[in-house]
């Protein structure tokens, strides 16, 4: 999980650039990608816009591999994001415990 506050070479499409601007990543699984995107990570994009605020979208750089985005996550995403956040979080741990133990 990122959050970023500006653009980066080739990973300019979400116009972080405006002001106040700042993006969550989240590596949300193949599971809820689908659920989010409609299609499998690494399948046929959709139309969505990266620049667009408070709207759940596939990461328009990492989306091959299963992470969804928001810009300025607010009325509509803010729980949404909270949950994928937590459900990340939740992964992460469980592949470190199956990694080093429990």
């Amino acid at each position: 999980m990122t959050i970023v506050t500006k653009n980066y070479p080739g990973d300019e499409s979400s116009r972080l650039e405006r002001p106040d601007m700042f993006r969550v990543n989240i590596p949300a699984g193949k599971e809820a990608f689908i659920g989010w995107t409609g299609h499998a990570p690494g399948g046929p994009a959709g139309e969505d816009d990266p620049s667009v605020t408070d709207a759940v979208i596939a990461h328009p750089v990492y989306g091959s591999v299963g992470w969804l985005a928001v810009v300025n996550p607010g009325k509509r995403t803010g729980e949404a994001t909270r949950e994928l956040l937590r459900t990340a979080c939740q992964r992460a741990r469980a592949r470190h415990e199956r990694r080093h133990g429990a």
